[in-house]
């Protein structure tokens, strides 16, 4: 009998994407909300040979924004670790420590807020086909010493990107320290955060969708406008390493679409999304805060040539 969509799906996850092994000690973070996808990677896991262990958060105890210690001894000894809940803003401070736990000590792919629909359209791909459009895309952009982002709804900002490193987000999270989403489908760096400078007019942040204005100089943002944003901003509070650019992002997964969960829009074919807070590593910035905002139907130029016009590749 033929699995289901969400079972190939979550085939594809364990052996093309974690590249589970016999042997590995596997964490799967979940909640009740997300148990369908949870129970099909479990069954993959085990047909890997894995070591599987599933963590369920309930609601009682949610938001979570930091690790107990027994969790935290959880994440310390798991070869692969994933994390499988519904994306809440509160919890913003905890997904950090998943990532920073998971790309010290072992390998983590993060999934907040994703859903079965997500699962067949988005994980249920050819990962080599959609990797080698995103390599092209990665060439076009690497090391431009200015790149321009515009679009209709009055999005005007450059940077460069001289210099930083950029990653495939291609969905291979089979090595130890490797950091990943799925749904994959991206490539990301942070632009030399003093060259940062203009306005974003945003359709979407942290899984908030509406109309947002984000103003920027020098890497800092200044000015605002908007519920989503100005929720973000009385979030971060006083923290001044949360106002400062950490992320640029172009989406490279052809399924993707707009839609009120930043880890599926981010992807989508059209579209570039910025995040203030942490840089991962790739930047000067480091902080408990990353919020991603989305802005759509782009022109990209760099390195004086069109790599996108109006939402539509030309490479």
């Amino acid at each position: 009998m033929k699995p289901s969509k969400l079972y190939q799906a979550a085939e594809k996850a364990i052996f093309q994407s974690l590249k589970l092994k016999p042997g590995e000690s596997f964490l799967l973070v979940t909640d009740k909300q997300k148990m369908d996808i949870a129970e099909a990677l479990a069954f993959y896991a085990r047909k890997a040979g894995a070591e599987t262990t599933t963590y369920l958060m309930t609601e009682t105890l949610r938001p979570i924004t930091e690790p107990t210690k027994l969790f935290k001894l959880l994440t310390e000894k798991a070869d692969v670790i994933t994390y499988l809940l519904e994306a809440r803003i509160e919890e913003k401070p905890f997904r950090g420590f998943m990532v920073s736990q998971g790309m010290k000590l072992s390998r983590i792919c993060m999934m907040p807020g994703i859903t079965v629909d997500m699962m067949e359209r988005l994980v249920n791909i050819d990962f080599a086909k959609m990797s080698e459009f995103t390599k092209k895309v990665i060439s076009a952009m690497k090391d431009a010493d200015r790149v321009i982002i515009e679009n209709e709804a009055g999005t005007n900002i450059t940077f460069s990107v001289k210099g930083r490193e950029w990653h495939n987000d291609n969905g291979d999270i089979g090595k130890k320290g490797k950091h990943g989403n799925l749904p994959a489908g991206e490539c990301y760096t942070c632009p030399v955060e003093e060259t940062f400078t203009g306005k974003l007019v945003i359709s979407l942040i942290d899984d908030k969708l509406g109309h947002g204005e984000m103003e920027f100089k020098e890497g800092r943002l200044v000015r605002w406008k908007g519920k989503g944003i100005e929720a973000i901003v009385k979030n971060i509070g006083s923290d001044q390493t949360g106002f400062m650019i950490g992320e640029f992002g172009i989406g490279t997964n052809p399924g993707a679409r707009i839609c009120p969960n930043m880890l599926e829009a981010e992807k989508a074919f059209g579209t570039v999304h910025f995040a203030i807070g942490d840089s991962y590593g790739i930047g000067k910035n480091k902080s408990k805060h990353h919020y991603d905002a989305l802005v759509d139907k782009v022109t990209i130029i760099a390195k004086g040539k069109y790599i996108a016009k109006n939402g539509k590749f030309l490479i």
